[in-house]
């Protein structure tokens, strides 16, 4: 049987004061693909480090962590208002993961449509959007908006996310 690392210590290691020590925690939390989840918090936060390699390996390990506990909700739609662009980025993209479980956050994704917001967060965010479905039904307007935007991918997941709000299930 392997033995997996205190998660608790990695996620405390995100926030020592030597950027090496940082790193090598996302590093490790990166190895540990889908098990690192309950640091998912941690690790969001951790895209807005001041050391390139932290935020490489936080990065790294946020695309091999599935979906976040449910309890960390309100710590990524915080998170998610952040004008950190990775972090923002990676909470959006991590309360999509969560699907209908992320309906509290859909005031936080529907700010985070505006076009003064960062291109990929929007995009993202009208990619939560829809994968949170008809429980973010308040989203429809800003999305249609968002579906005229001059970013064709933006406009183009602003649709999709509109059919999938929309959609009525037989």
């Amino acid at each position: 049987m392997t033995e997996h690392p205190d998660l608790a210590a990695l996620a405390t290691a995100l926030t020592a004061g030597d950027p090496t020590v940082r790193a090598d925690a996302a590093e490790t939390l990166c190895h540990l693909g889908e098990a690192a989840a309950p640091a998912a918090v941690p690790l969001v936060r951790a895209c807005g480090d001041d050391d390139d390699r932290v935020r490489e390996w936080a990065g790294a390990a946020l695309e091999g962590l599935g979906s976040p506990p449910a309890h960390t909700t309100s710590d990524l739609a915080g998170l998610a208002a952040a004008e950190d662009p990775l972090a923002a980025y990676w909470a959006v993209t991590l309360l999509g993961r969560l699907g209908e479980g992320a309906a509290a956050a859909v005031p936080v994704l529907i700010g985070r449509l505006g076009e003064d917001v960062d291109p990929a967060v929007a995009q993202r965010a009208a990619w939560a959007l829809g994968k949170i479905g008809p429980s973010a039904a308040a989203a429809v307007e800003p999305l249609r908006h968002a579906a005229t935007s001059d970013d064709p991918r933006l406009a183009r997941l602003a649709g999709e996310a509109i059919t999938a709000i929309t959609a009525i299930s037989g």
